[in-house]
């Protein structure tokens, strides 16, 4: 993993993307400069701007169908159909926007041929880091301290990422009665851990030991490991990276109050309220025909209201209207007691379930953006009702509320819909890596991931 903006990147997926970049930016060039030899005196600048919108169109592409998350793909065969996919979906965004240049004609010409060699390129490309490259280059080595069941749960994580990501060598216990993890993979402790970490060549330890006080933790030989070079994580800390979220059950207040994000200053709100105001009234202006066509749906299927009110809780818990189109029959709530949608609702009407799966629902909270109220991203905002319920059952959950909630968020894109409070813990713990993560960038990356949610029609009600 490195650090970019602030976000946690695998290291191999960004390799892909600057040789995939590179491939795609040599392949269009060459196809170019052998399509048409002589152009302005045969100078290679005229195919420069060509080169950077075919490779940034074809990543585009490859983003939207999820290939730029490393590990996506373990075999070549739905590997190649993939990128089959992507390839050509890339190739069409990349026609469209050659049409803005003044050579887009010209650029037009090459792109069959330049897509074909992209494809072949990116097929060897991927095939020599599935050989066993990513593996042995770029996987990390992880030796867990501990044996219990948060060692466990920790092997279940780890067991989740792709083999180039992280391989687990074993576990080093503190204690003698805990035990739930293989015995064969126990590092016995007539060795300290300097020498278990040297022996397996970890580079990496997870202190997987919930309770920490009495002497518990070999202290001295963490700092000497660490003093070594080899990083030591907390399960919150191994978790924020592995998964994007933060666990509240071994959660404590300590770790938000010394650790690093949660950053709420001038810059980034003000960086973030410009974007929100660009893109809502961009959004606005495109979609005011889908909006209209939705409202007269609605209208010819079960009448007025259109646009459905309701109040939700925001920024520092101060209550808000939302905007939407109405999904539900008028009478969804007769008994006037607040409830979660559900699995095949039946309040929810022919129109509704259309609205709903594809989002469009949502559409009137760009007014609410506008009026500062909402943001692009963030946490999604909840109902009075259930946010009292659920502060009084979950810890921390107030501090979604320390950020604007968002059309989409983290947990969105990530989660699917949520209608209980087991469902409200595993959100709750995506939006706090939001609420202490949050960048641009990351913003940018959640909005990406919500185009692919919605094309797939993922966790709608």
């Amino acid at each position: 993993m490195v650090l970019i903006f602030n976000q946690r990147l695998s290291l191999v997926a960004l390799l892909e993307v600057a040789l995939g970049g590179a491939a795609l930016f040599v392949i269009f060039g060459y196809v170019m400069s052998s399509h048409v030899p002589v152009i302005d005196g045969a100078n290679p600048k005229v195919f420069g701007s060509g080169g950077v919108v075919f490779a940034v169109s074809q990543l585009a592409a490859f983003g939207l169908v999820g290939l730029l998350r490393a590990g996506t793909m373990d075999r070549l065969g739905p590997l190649g159909l993939r990128l089959l996919i992507s390839t050509s979906l890339g190739a069409v965004i990349c026609h469209a926007l050659f049409g803005l240049l003044p050579e887009g004609e010209l650029y037009r010409e090459s792109i069959p041929q330049a897509t074909v060699m992209s494809f072949a390129a990116l097929m060897l490309l991927r095939g020599f880091l599935l050989s066993g490259v990513q593996r042995n280059v770029f996987s990390r080595r992880i030796l867990v301290l501990g044996t219990g069941t948060d060692a466990a749960a920790v092997a279940r994580a780890v067991g989740t990422l792709p083999p180039s990501e992280a391989t687990l060598v074993g576990f080093y216990p503190v204690d003698a009665v805990n035990r739930a993890v293989p015995s064969d993979q126990i590092i016995p402790t007539s060795m300290s851990l300097e020498e278990a970490v040297a022996r397996t060549r970890a580079q990496e330890v997870i202190v997987a030991v919930r309770e920490q006080r009495g002497g518990s933790l070999p202290l001295s030989h963490l700092l000497n490991c660490r003093l070594r070079g080899v990083r030591i994580l907390d399960l919150p800390g191994f978790y924020e990276r592995v998964t994007g979220e933060v666990p509240v059950d071994s959660l404590k207040s300590s770790w938000m109050i010394y650790g690093d994000g949660f950053r709420q200053d001038w810059g980034r709100r003000f960086v973030k309220r410009v974007f929100d105001l660009s893109a809502a009234m961009v959004l606005l202006v495109v979609t005011l025909p889908v909006m209209a066509i939705a409202a007269i749906a609605i209208l010819l299927e079960s009448g007025r209201p259109l646009i459905f009110r309701q109040d939700r809780v925001g920024l520092g818990g101060k209550e808000f209207t939302v905007f939407k189109f109405r999904s539900m029959r008028t009478d969804a709530e007769r008994d006037g007691i607040p409830r979660w949608a559900t699995t095949g609702d039946p309040r929810i009407t022919r129109v509704g379930k259309f609205l709903r799966r594809t989002r469009i629902d949502e559409l009137p909270q760009l007014f609410n953006v506008l009026r500062g109220e909402m943001s692009f991203v963030g946490p999604r905002p909840e109902r009075a009702f259930f946010v009292e319920q659920l502060s009084e059952k979950i810890p921390f959950y107030g501090a979604r509320h320390t950020v604007k909630p968002g059309l989409t968020g983290w947990a969105q894109v990530r989660y699917s819909y949520g209608a209980s409070v087991e469902d409200a813990v595993k959100k709750l713990q995506f939006d706090l890596y939001y609420v202490k993560n949050h960048t641009l960038f990351l913003d940018i990356v959640i909005l990406l991931k919500t185009i692919r949610v919605v094309l797939k029609g993922e966790g709608a009600r």
